[in-house]
């Protein structure tokens, strides 16, 4: 039998099998992935000459104290600042991102954050060839409270299926990814960890992110096996992963970066 033949009938019997499956998953939730209130993230990327990548530093301790103050306020409970390791033809290079309980938190420091750099003085911002920010939400979540230096960071994005059921990222985030990342996080292997779906639809809705910080480069490969060890762990977590999921539109990121969490 050809490949595709056996690709088109392990695909049609997951199609049978789906609503079994979720039925299955719901049924076998965590008691440790409660959905949490909900948590807004501002993200700023920026695509810097090679030249000026040295002076972004400059440009984040010249934000540092709206950032720490508003932490101290509540106004935020994280921020940080990364550089992309695995760089694109057209894409970005540096970015920073602030997290909130609210929106009017994120928009209130994007604000004071602007003001500050409005004043005339230059900036490597000024050399930026293309910009763009996104504003997520976020309801799975945790971390170690405290500032991390030179962390690693995971993005692997994910577009969800037309077809997908009601509720397919919290199936996903309860049963297969959760339970996985709580371990990791209570055995120090990463510092943090989201699942992320926009908040304001720049791109098409149905997209989401799984998102964990490492501390070092050797959790890298560690975190990674644990999540494909615990995706084995569940028979019909796989099928059921790929019969809500659309591969074709996966995408991965590996960037290094500061950040604090209160």
């Amino acid at each position: 039998m050809k490949m595709k033949s056996k690709w088109n009938i392990f695909a049609a019997l997951c199609a049978v099998a789906l609503p079994a499956v979720c039925i299955s998953l719901a049924t076998a939730q965590s008691s440790d992935a409660k959905e949490k209130p909900p948590m807004y993230a501002y993200i700023a990327n920026w695509q810097i000459p090679r030249a000026n990548w040295g002076e972004m530093s400059k440009r984040v301790d010249a934000t540092k104290g709206i950032l720490d103050k508003a932490m101290a306020d509540g106004t935020l409970i994280g921020y940080g600042d990364d550089e992309n390791l695995v760089h694109e033809a057209d894409g970005w290079t540096q970015d920073n991102w602030w997290n909130s309980t609210s929106v009017a938190g994120l928009v209130k420091v994007l604000d004071q954050v602007r003001s500050a750099s409005s004043g005339g003085a230059s900036s490597p911002l000024d050399s930026a060839t293309k910009h763009w920010d996104y504003v997520f939400v976020s309801h799975y979540y945790n971390w170690h409270p405290g500032p991390y230096k030179n962390g690693y960071v995971r993005v692997a994005s994910y577009k969800l299926k037309k077809d997908a059921p009601d509720g397919a990222i919290e199936l996903i985030a309860k049963n297969l990814v959760v339970p996985v990342l709580e371990k990791e996080l209570a055995e120090g292997t990463i510092i943090e960890y989201e699942i992320d779906e926009q908040f304001i639809h720049s791109t098409a809705p149905g997209t989401f992110s799984i998102v964990w910080v490492c501390p070092n480069a050797e959790s890298i490969d560690k975190a990674y096996a644990a999540v494909q060890a615990g995706m084995k762990a569940q028979p019909l977590g796989g099928p059921a992963f790929a019969s809500m999921v659309d591969y074709s539109a996966h995408r991965d990121e590996l960037t290094r970066g500061n950040g604090t969490f209160k």
